[in-house]
Order: structure tokens, then C-alpha cells, then sequence
């Protein structure tokens, strides 16, 4: 339960902290966020990073604001922060609802949403929302700064698309429209656990059709799944049972679903399938009917 050696190296400034990022790349260098996933696989030695460049004191990181028609999320905003703020309530409503499932408070207290989305943890929630979100990682390194879509950034477990030179400074969410509806379901082991299965669902409305529908899982595969299948089926149609149904059939017959040593491959299918079910049909449903 103790770390390997490791050297500490404390920034006050965003470009402090690039310059040592890009200088330490070679040495398996981390930043050091909120430290709540971090830390613990470092005292397990699962990850012993040479060097933990420490975020803490460099300013201007966090903070959520509106920006041209997209809710502007700084990487070092606290969980319980993203949670609790009136805009994100407003916006994008599905991050609200899936915090629910998110850890424990005292965890959220001190992780971010950055070190949680650069983490890469194929069992979390927040890469899911983001990819059913149609969000947008802004990043830098000392040099230049990109944008890279959710859809592009998990590449495997623990594995992004940031070069290990880049930081993840900001996530921008398009703002939900007035006609857009959601829902997140998931069942984990226990309250605050990761999930086994997870699914994040969105469905604009226009005149009882569905306009266009957005469908991602977690908890299921190496990394946040888009359920492009589903979203297919209800594009144009009608969401009652029927169509949800097909839908969710289309989506769960294209996954290989893998058993782990305490979960069958079925029970994980069937799960997802009723998690499905049910956040489509909450989507689906009249924003009175909703609970």
C-alpha cells in the first residue's frame, strides 16, 4: 500500500507545468489532478510514474461558464462543483443525472472532471455522457492547443488519444436544446462503485418523432461505447415500446459482451439490455412523466 519513489515537481502556472510535462515525457510523467484514481493505483504500484507534476496551485483550470452556444467546463473543476452548478442543470441536464451514480462525496470533493476524462477508466460514467454528449476536449501542450471530439479520445483502458506532452485544459458541451430529452441508468455492485453496465440516452423531439437519438454504455467493453445501431432505428420514428425494442436489439446484437471471473457474459447482455430499455423509454417519454 505504498508507492514506488517518485519525484514531486509543484507548478504555479499552466505554462510551468507544460514546460515540465514536455520535458519529463520520456520518464512516464503524470499530472496529478484531484489524485482519487491516481493515487490509489500508484499504492497498489499498478501505475509508478517517475515524475507527478502537481496541479493543485496553478490557476485558472476550473471554473464553468456559457461560450458560444456551449457549456465551457475547466479540467480541474471538482466533481461535487460540476454536480451543484446551476448551468450544468440547465445545459446538460444528463451530467447532472449521471453524478448521481459518481463515486461517493467525499471522493467528488477532490476529483476532478479532467483527471476523471484523461483517466480513461472504461468503467466510468462521465466518458460515456461525453460521448452521448457529442463533447469536445480542448488540449494543449507547451506549443499548440487542439480540439479533440469525445468520439476520437478513449482509445483503451486507461488509454487516451493526449500525446504525453498534452494536458486536457477544458470539455465543451453543446447546450441542450429546449426539444432534447435524457436519461442514464446503471447498476453497479454497490452505491458509488463503477458500473458493471451503464448507458447514457438522448432523444430530440420534434412532433412525437424522434429527430435524432444519441445512445452510449460504459462498464462493457474496453472503452465508452456509441450505440450507432439503436440510434439507426429510432432516427425518424415514433420512440414507443416497439421501436425502443427494436432498437435496443439492433444495439445489443452488434456487442461481444465478455465474461469476467465474477460476471457472465449473459447477465452483463441482459443488464445492458434493460438499462437501455429503460433510459430510452424515460428519454422518450413527456418531460411530466419523467421523474
Amino acid at each position: 500500500m505504498k508507492p514506488s519513489a517518485f519525484e514531486l515537481i509543484r507548478t504555479s502556472s499552466l505554462e510551468e507545468a507544460l514546460r515540465a510535462l514536455r520535458e519529463h515525457q520520456d520518464r512516464d510523467a503524470k499530472l496529478l489532478a484531484g489524485g482519487q484514481s491516481l493515487i490509489p493505483m500508484m499504492n497498489f504500484r499498478v501505475a509508478q510514474p517517475e515524475i507527478l507534476i502537481d496541479l493543485g496551485a496553478v490557476p485558472g483550470l476550473d471554473g464553468i461558464e456559457m461560450r458560444d452556444g456551449a457549456l465551457c467546463i475547466g479540467a480541474m473543476t471538482r466533481h461535487n462543483d460540476v454536480k451543484e452548478h446551476a448551468l450544468v442543470a440547465q445545459h446538460a441536464p444528463l451530467v447532472r443525472e449521471a453524478y448521481e451514480y459518481v463515486a461517493h462525496h467525499s471522493i467528488r470533493n477532490r476529483g476532478t472532471l479532467g483527471g476523471n476524462l484523461s483517466h480513461a477508466d472504461p468503467a466510468s460514467e462521465m466518458p460515456a455522457v461525453m460521448l452521448a454528449l457529442d463533447a469536445v476536449f480542448m488540449v494543449r501542450s507547451v506549443d499548440a492547443e487542439r480540439a479533440i471530439p469525445a468520439s476520437e479520445f478513449f482509445l483503451a483502458p486507461f488509454t487516451t488519444a493526449l500525446e504525453p506532452d498534452e494536458m486536457l485544459l477544458q470539455v465543451r458541451i453543446p447546450a441542450a436544446l429546449a426539444q432534447e430529452r435524457f436519461a442514464f441508468e446503471e447498476v453497479s455492485l454497490r452505491k458509488g462503485d463503477f458500473a458493471i453496465s451503464a448507458v447514457a440516452a438522448g432523444l430530440r423531439m420534434r412532433d412525437g418523432r424522434c429527430e435524432r437519438a444519441r445512445v452510449s454504455m460504459s462498464g462493457i467493453s474496453y472503452t465508452p461505447l456509441r450505440a450507432a445501431e439503436a440510434e439507426e432505428v429510432l432516427a425518424g420514428e415514433v420512440p414507443d415500446a416497439g421501436c425502443i425494442a427494436r432498437a435496443v436489439d439492433a444495439a445489443v446484437g452488434a456487442i461481444e459482451f465478455n465474461a469476467t471471473a465474477a460476471i457472465t457474459a449473459e447477465y452483463r447482455r441482459d443488464l445492458t439490455r434493460t438499462l437501455m430499455i429503460r433510459a430510452l423509454s424515460r428519454a422518450a417519454a413527456e418531460p411530466s412523466e419523467t421523474p
